[in-house]
């Protein structure tokens, strides 16, 4: 079996990817896609008219969306009990759309030429990302990982929207610190970064 991964190592949703790949140990190959080079972008629009990455392309069958790319590759990142699988899948979207969803209209503004800037928006995402803190700081104590004991898809979520959102709205939540530094030290995500830091200079900090 042949796996492809679409992808470019900064994108936090391609992160997010590499850390479940790594987590189950599974082969496949790297293509890098540049989005300003239309060759690439051909070639992922080809396989997802959307143009976003990452997608996989599994044998002959193409997987697009990071949360459903990670349950394709297999059962392993998913809690086996209803109610722990919906707490991981819970997070995951909290990760997804509350924190790394908000953290791209923060940078996407920053962008744009000083009259095109959207003070409005980028406040209600600020406000969105604090929101986050605070239900991750609730939800934390007790639990090693995101959704409880388990490494699950929720910290495959965690790790890159954490990893830009310190840059762009910085937490102090004492649970959600030391979740933070628990999970960059884990070594499939510490590879994804170090994978990543030749291009960290390309994600505006100002």
């Amino acid at each position: 079996m042949m796996r492809t991964l679409y992808f470019h190592p900064l994108s936090s949703f391609c992160q997010k990817v590499l850390i479940a790949l790594y987590e189950l140990e599974l082969p496949f190959e790297r293509r890098f896609v540049d989005l300003g080079a239309p060759a690439d972008r051909e070639a992922l629009a080809r396989r997802w008219p959307y143009c976003r990455f990452p997608v996989l392309e599994d044998d002959g069958h193409v997987v697009a969306e990071s949360s459903i790319i990670v349950e394709h590759l297999g059962p392993g990142l998913i809690p086996s009990g209803r109610e722990a699988a919906l707490e991981c899948r819970l997070l995951d979207r909290v990760f997804d759309l509350h924190v790394n969803e908000q953290v791209g209209k923060v940078v996407a503004d920053r962008l744009r030429p000083a009259d095109a800037r959207d003070p409005i928006g980028v406040g209600r995402a600020r406000n969105t990302l604090r929101t986050s803190y605070d239900v991750l700081e609730a939800r934390l104590p007790g639990r090693t990982w995101a959704a409880g004991d388990t490494f699950t898809l929720a910290d495959c979520a965690a790790a890159p929207a954490l990893f830009y959102a310190a840059r762009v709205e910085p937490f102090q939540h004492p649970h959600l610190t030391a979740y933070f530094e628990r999970i960059l030290a884990r070594p499939t995500v510490a590879r994804v970064f170090e994978e990543a830091r030749p291009y960290l200079h390309l994600f505006p900090v100002k």
